[in-house]
């Protein structure tokens, strides 16, 4: 197992790197494609290409393997010498930051819009964080149990539909049921990311956290990790085939076969279902188990991004936004043109975006750019030990 001078682990680094740079091209195509709009989906048969659909699909692989080895990472912090207690403190304060941060920072840097609130992947990764700070002081193998149960268990809970009194439905949808809500005339909020089965995800990362603890040989656990990620996709194919459970998108015939098996691909994220998680995290697995020896000019880069997501996530906001008005006004529009009354796209409107060969081109100076100051971000983290540093 490679690790560097801080003993960070490079094949953890390197994946969630990879993740990293993968997520930029999906929010390159938010706000850079033909629609700029929330209401295209890319997933829909009746208005995407294969090649559309595909760009979508990809980064489907983002939120679940970051939150997966966020638990993992979790595990390994609290390994080095710190109490229960302390590690609890931590995950209770971090988590309580980062769902503020999704409210007042990366929310208006999204949209400029703060009549309209949308509560995604970072406040679920927060919230998952407060209950994991309780959650830990359980004996390990009762933890994994609840982690295996909640992701297996909680597509049970699908057809369950809160709607009044408002407090009730705001917690059901905190805890399952993806919601909107119009409190006023001008202000609503939308739970994009219930919280269960990430929770269910953070722990299952949690518990693979051992697999990495020192004296655990290199070979065992890169077969642990590879027969799971195999056991995980073989469950996906066998499950979803079935069509019965895990899924509230069951698939069928399209009007041609490569529309057939991209619908036997397309699974729900919101919340993440048993087979959007099985399909995943499998192939995430495999790739863990390959990575241990990472090395390469390439492979150092990447690990670059892996070391410094938070930094990198607010800095990819912000740049995609930018790159998105300057194409913007270098097409002729003018700052008149701006419609500050709908999510995502920050300002665009309906139909001012580019073609997908643009949005590509954007997203590799995305990443070209984000990876000096993200790098000059994780040398000063590496040689300066402050404690404010491990909330960045």
């Amino acid at each position: 197992m490679t690790t560097t001078q801080s003993n960070r682990i490079q094949s953890i680094d390197f994946l969630r790197g990879f993740v990293m740079i993968v997520m930029a091209l999906d929010h390159c195509r938010d706000f850079l494609h033909y629609n700029v709009s929330i209401d295209q989906d890319p997933l829909d048969f009746s208005n995407t290409t294969v090649f559309l659909f595909l760009t979508r699909w990809i980064t489907h692989f983002c939120a679940p393997v970051f939150v997966f080895l966020s638990g993992t990472s979790i595990f390994l912090y609290g390994s080095k010498a710190k109490s229960k207690k302390q590690v609890a403190f931590f995950l209770l304060t971090r988590g309580i930051w980062l769902m503020l941060v999704e409210l007042l920072l990366i929310q208006p840097l999204w949209d400029f819009n703060i009549i309209v609130i949308f509560l995604q992947v970072i406040w679920a990764i927060g919230l998952s964080m407060v209950v994991l700070s309780v959650l830990q002081f359980l004996p390990y193998r009762i933890l994994l149990a609840i982690g295996l149960i909640l992701v297996f268990g909680h597509n049970l809970l699908d057809k369950t539909v809160i709607e009044s009194p408002f407090w009730g439905s705001v917690s059901w949808s905190v805890i399952h049921q993806r919601h909107s809500y119009l409190l006023n005339d001008h202000l609503m909020f939308t739970i994009q990311y219930p919280f269960l089965p990430w929770l269910g995800l953070m722990i299952l990362g949690y518990s693979t956290g051992r697999l990495y603890l020192p004296g655990f040989p290199p070979a065992s656990r890169k077969k642990i990790l590879r027969i799971t990620g195999m056991v995980a996709i073989l469950l996906f194919v066998v499950i979803r085939l079935i069509n019965q459970y895990g899924d509230m998108h069951p698939w069928a015939i399209q009007k041609t076969p490569v529309f057939t098996l991209l619908d036997f691909i397309k699974t729900t994220k919101y919340p993440p279902s048993l087979l959007y998680i099985l399909m995943t995290i499998g192939p995430a697995l495999i790739i863990l188990s390959m990575v241990e020896n990472v090395h390469g000019s390439l492979s150092r880069k990447i690990i670059v991004f892996g070391k410094v997501p938070f930094f990198y996530y607010i800095l990819h906001v912000f740049l995609i936004h930018t790159i998105a008005w300057l194409a913007f006004f270098a097409t002729g529009h003018s700052w008149k043109d701006l419609d500050f009354t709908h999510f995502r796209d920050g300002s665009l409107p309906y139909g001012s975006g580019h073609p997908l060969w643009f949005v590509y081109a954007a997203w590799i100076a995305v990443i070209v750019i984000l990876y000096f100051p993200c790098r000059w971000y994780a040398r000063y983290k590496a040689t300066h030990k402050k404690w404010w540093l491990s909330y960045i």
